[in-house]
């Protein structure tokens, strides 16, 4: 019984090394982000970054996204009541390519061949504001 006992305790130095991992993780996560979607995708968004999403707008355009997740330190905000009055604003910084895709299908003793192609545009965008509402 000894034995069991002492092995699920955690000793001082171990708590220790716990808690300063966990303040640590709380000092290095952004006060505040959101998750957006556009394109079909959901995006992990903080004021002043920029990422690539599918076209949207043209150059120096302002554009609103309705956030699906947003969190303030402790205060998550998840459910489409909480989330009613929340925005997240940004402007298109920049347009960017992504690599072109070929393909080829071919069909044997027919003669017959088909060559395709396809490069995706995207937009950079830069977050602006997120505001809870």
């Amino acid at each position: 019984m000894d034995e069991v006992s002492s092995s699920t305790t955690i000793s001082s130095a171990s708590r220790v090394r716990l808690r300063s991992a966990a303040e640590r993780l709380l000092e290095s996560a952004p006060a505040m982000y959101a998750v957006i979607k556009t394109g079909g995708k959901q995006y992990r968004v903080t004021e002043g970054q920029r990422l690539d999403v599918e076209r949207v707008g043209g150059p120096e355009d302002e554009l609103s996204f309705t956030p699906v997740l947003v969190v303030d330190g402790a205060d998550t905000l998840a459910t489409p009541s909480r989330l009613a009055g929340a925005r997240v604003t940004a402007r298109v910084v920049g347009e960017a390519k992504g690599p072109k895709i070929v393909g080829f299908t071919y069909k044997s003793k027919a003669n017959e061949r088909r060559r395709w192609g396809h490069r995706q545009k995207y937009s950079t965008i830069e977050i602006t504001a997120i505001s809870k509402g």
